[in-house]
């Protein structure tokens, strides 16, 4: 993966927040990504599916749902930027962080 292409996958702010929400705690499924981002189910799908195509997510179906992690073959210099910024960015994620919190994580897919 060249450095131009990773930037580029970065370049929205979904896929952004996801890779980085991933980075804190995977698996997560499409459910608990639509409670954390805010967003609908079509919207997350539409964006895990680009990350899918950039090589920074793989998902895995499990019954009605897939949940998505990032990619084990994702190099070691982009999961270090990945995880630096997640750790960097408390304010950019502090509201996807507290909706993935608690209760409202555990009945995230059983609503939908």
């Amino acid at each position: 993966m060249s450095p131009l292409t990773f930037f580029k996958c970065l370049s929205d702010e979904t896929r952004l927040k996801s890779l980085l929400l991933l980075t804190d705690r995977q698996p997560l499924c499409v459910c608990e990504l639509m409670l954390a981002l805010d967003l609908s189910q079509p919207k997350v799908s539409r964006h895990l599916a680009e990350l899918r195509e950039c090589g920074l997510v793989e998902g895995e179906r499990r019954g009605r749902w897939v949940y998505y992690r990032l990619h084990v073959g994702l190099p070691d210099w982009a999961r270090k930027v990945l995880e630096d910024t997640a750790r960097a960015s408390a304010d950019f994620l502090l509201e996807p962080r507290a909706r993935l919190a608690g209760e409202a994580r555990a009945t995230a897919c059983s609503a939908s």
